[in-house]
């Protein structure tokens, strides 16, 4: 699979240890699938159980980074047990070459899953040149 120069990814399944963090709970790097066409970069990324108003993203110089925290909520009147499944808060950051068009960036989120929408920079995409005969 051929890599995108529009936007470098790292491939991490937790943050390091030693990060410092304000919230006493486990941040992971949520997985994310990348998508190009001639046009934009898609990725699309999994946070389970965040809510909308509890997703961050912000831009600053060529790092976009996205931000999501979980609120880890049981059925009332239970204990837990016995867990598989791990909660805690979501962090990634992707660094943008000028390729991508910042001003136009989306976002949208449904069911847990983070899609975010990167246009292409006008001078960065793909045209065909017209051949003339003379």
């Amino acid at each position: 699979m051929a890599e995108s120069k529009a936007m470098e990814v790292r491939k991490e399944e937790m943050l390091p240890e030693q990060s410092e963090r304000t919230r006493e709970t486990r941040c992971f790097i949520p997985r994310s699938d990348v998508y190009e066409t001639a046009d934009e970069i898609v990725v699309v990324m999994d946070i389970p159980g965040v809510e909308q108003d509890q997703i961050d993203i912000s831009l600053e110089k060529n790092i976009l980074t996205i931000n999501a925290y979980c609120d880890p909520q049981g059925p009332d009147g239970y204990s837990l047990a016995f867990a598989e499944y791990e909660v805690g808060d979501y962090e990634r950051s992707f660094r943008l070459s000028d390729q991508i068009d910042r001003d136009k960036i989306q976002a949208e989120y449904k069911n847990g899953v983070l899609r975010l929408i990167l246009p292409k920079a006008a001078e960065a995409r793909k045209r065909k040149i017209e051949v003339k005969v003379k």
